[in-house]
């Protein structure tokens, strides 16, 4: 199935919450010298116009990264500040003082990449993928027409010391759940230092509870888990409510900062908005 084009939903809540924990961890794999490969499984085009007709439709970033960007020299939180510092960085490129463009995952990934690393980028959509080879991005990095989860288990092992992957389908087929849990046991089966993160919907049905569960019953250890709950679930029959990150192999402090990030940004996206974090599966 190749319907979904996240152009729809670009900047939403769920983009905060996986982007700044994507930054969260690229800030702290950056401490030290040694070269990494990063691998997007489900890269999307890369870069959003907010004001495109896909974007506008629902206009999903007013109540995600709007908010957060109109209060931007509000926030004492340092990783939030440098984030957002980031983002108004690509505005002001565009010679735009309003916020017009949000960056996907292959932008915050390719932004701070070093000569010495590489990043491998899968979008298996016709038009998302043409997109994705229209945006500008460093040399090193590779754009692939195919399927994420059979391209990661084809570049295994990576040349470098070091290993990050972002997984974050659409999971608009029920066995995506499955799939996903499946392609993470192989990958840390052949490299278990790799700092892996895992993006879900939290939705009523509760199908995410699968792909814990499995992660929860494989080997794999070191799962730390961040939720960002827009609503009360009891309360929800449609529609997701929240959503949720997996970091495997955490690099050490991150949490700590990931946490005073999103305490002080989850009041400006509604009454009701907690985070909540923990060890999924500890070691």
């Amino acid at each position: 199935m190749l319907s979904y084009q996240h152009a729809y939903h670009a900047g939403n809540f769920a983009d905060v919450h996986k982007h700044l924990t994507v930054f969260a961890v690229i800030e702290h794999l950056l401490r030290k010298k040694s070269a990494i490969t990063y691998i997007d499984t489900h890269a999307g085009r890369g870069l959003y116009q907010l004001a495109a007709k896909e974007s506008t439709r629902l206009q999903e970033h007013l109540g995600g990264i709007e908010p957060l960007w109109q209060a931007r020299k509000q926030f004492c939180d340092p990783l939030l500040t440098s984030w957002l510092s980031a983002l108004e960085g690509l505005q002001a490129s565009n010679a735009k003082a309003a916020l017009s463009l949000y960056p996907g995952s292959p932008w915050w990934l390719g932004q701070r990449l070093r000569e010495q690393d590489q990043l491998h980028l899968f979008e298996l959509h016709p038009g998302e993928h043409e997109h994705l080879s229209a945006q500008p991005l460093p040399a090193n990095t590779r754009r692939h027409y195919a399927d994420g989860l059979a391209g990661l288990a084809r570049l295994l092992p990576v040349v470098t010391p070091r290993l990050c992957v972002l997984l974050d389908p659409s999971y608009e087929r029920k066995s995506e759940y499955q799939e996903v849990a499946q392609a993470v046991t192989q990958l840390m089966h052949k490299a278990r230092h790799a700092v892996v993160l895992v993006w879900y919907p939290l939705l009523p049905a509760g199908h995410f509870q699968g792909l814990l569960e499995a992660l929860r019953a494989s080997q794999v250890r070191k799962i730390w888990r961040s939720e960002l709950r827009l609503r009360d679930p009891s309360q929800e029959t449609h529609g997701m409510y929240g959503s949720g990150m997996l970091v495997i192999n955490p690099p050490w402090g991150m949490q700590e900062r990931l946490e005073g990030a999103m305490a002080e940004l989850a009041p400006l996206l509604g009454e009701q908005c907690r985070h909540a974090a923990d060890w999924w599966v500890e070691e």
